[in-house]
């Protein structure tokens, strides 16, 4: 490790690689913020427009609204790629070990990049929940504390299943009233209910999206495993576009290299003999594949945009797992994290990010070979 730190080669790389990174996700971060409350606001009836979403985030949190969670995305993306890559080269390397030639077939980069995108899920399915719901946050309004809500003393363990939430005494006292017509041998049924969080919450009814985004707020209320919500469908998701990216961008890179050899006099007999394809070439290609697998993968990404902002508390959970709670819709939606609900809205947003995965696959193999020309090259 300490050799690799002092290695000025891969210093640069790696400095290489993350700005390109963070460029391309700065660049395509509006339209990131945009698809993503297209995904979460539109209903099966109606469909929100870009339009719409860009003056409700102007009117309510300003111009900068279009940024919020950028850091989550940008430092998560920083490993999640980093980690696509790593894994693809490693398998890859593995698929060209004994060969005369570095040729990587396409069903080769289908199955790394498969891999490749499983590991990316994995690492990036935190920093995802957190920005969708700072995004959704810019696109809210936050409503005012209700003067029914008293800020009374709640026991140690409902502060701890509700992080930084009061009582609220009107729904409590309905329930009261609900329930007094029924026998009780309680002495002081107010105290006994105050003991169940659903009955001061409002009869089960979670806090909103927009009260609970910090990393904080978020494993108090929903334990640790809410932060990797929408699991099934990120997987599913990242490894559609992981295979699906390095496929066509290997076919890509055949069918040019292929064209480049066209004229040559001896043929080729190898790739190395036909030389590299110019730094734009080589972008513009990745930018069409990004294209082509966000838009093969893109109803798991609403999918999984949809399912991290639901609030789900941990007491909640729990019920489910004593009453074995089977998840709804057909076999291939349970598998991978579809709600049957959306089954006419998956395809919200495509265009968007479609655009936002072409341009950003774009800026960061373009400035990647742009920054190794200046840092390494030169």
């Amino acid at each position: 490790m300490d050799e690799l730190l002092k290695n000025h080669t891969f210093t640069a790389h790696v400095i290489a690689a993350t700005g390109s990174l963070t460029l391309g996700t700065a660049l395509t971060y509006p339209l990131d913020t945009i698809k993503a409350l297209i995904q979460v606001g539109s209903g099966s009836s109606n469909q929100l427009t870009t339009a719409q979403v860009v003056d409700r985030v102007r009117n309510l949190s300003g111009n900068s609204g279009l940024y919020s969670g950028f850091g989550w995305l940008a430092l998560g993306r920083t490993f999640g790629v980093g980690a696509r890559f790593g894994t693809y080269e490693i398998l890859t390397a593995f698929y060209k070990d004994g060969r005369e030639d570095n040729h990587v077939y396409v069903s080769e980069a289908l199955m790394a990049g498969i891999a490749a995108g499983t590991l990316e899920s994995l690492v990036t399915s935190p920093f995802e929940l957190i920005k969708i719901r700072a995004q959704v946050t810019s696109a809210s309004q936050i409503p005012s504390p209700s003067p029914a809500i008293q800020n009374t003393t709640v026991s140690s363990s409902i502060a701890r299943l509700l992080r930084g939430y009061s009582p609220d005494m009107r729904t409590l006292n309905q329930s009261v009233g609900l329930l007094s017509t029924l026998s009780t041998k309680h002495p002081n049924m107010i105290d006994a209910l105050k003991e169940y969080p659903w009955m001061i919450t409002g009869s089960g009814r979670p806090p909103s999206v927009t009260s609970v985004r910090r990393p904080s707020d978020i494993i108090s209320l929903e334990g640790w495993g809410a932060l990797w919500r929408g699991l099934r469908s990120g997987v599913v998701r990242d490894s559609v576009f992981g295979g699906i990216f390095f496929s066509s961008w290997q076919f890509l890179h055949g069918v040019l290299l292929d064209w480049k050899a066209v004229g040559m006099d001896p043929p080729p007999s190898s790739d190395e003999e036909i030389g590299p394809l110019s730094p734009l070439t080589v972008s513009l290609a990745a930018g069409f594949s990004g294209s082509i697998a966000a838009a093969a993968s893109h109803c798991f990404d609403t999918a999984k945009s949809r399912s991290q902002c639901i609030v789900l508390p941990k007491y909640i959970s729990m019920e489910r797992r004593l009453l074995k709670w089977t998840r709804p819709g057909k076999r291939f939606e349970r598998l991978t994290g579809i709600h049957p609900a959306d089954r006419n809205i998956l395809f919200r947003g495509i265009w968007l990010r479609m655009a936002r995965s072409g341009i950003s696959s774009f800026v960061l193999v373009g400035g990647y070979y742009w920054a190794i020309d200046h840092l390494v090259l030169r």
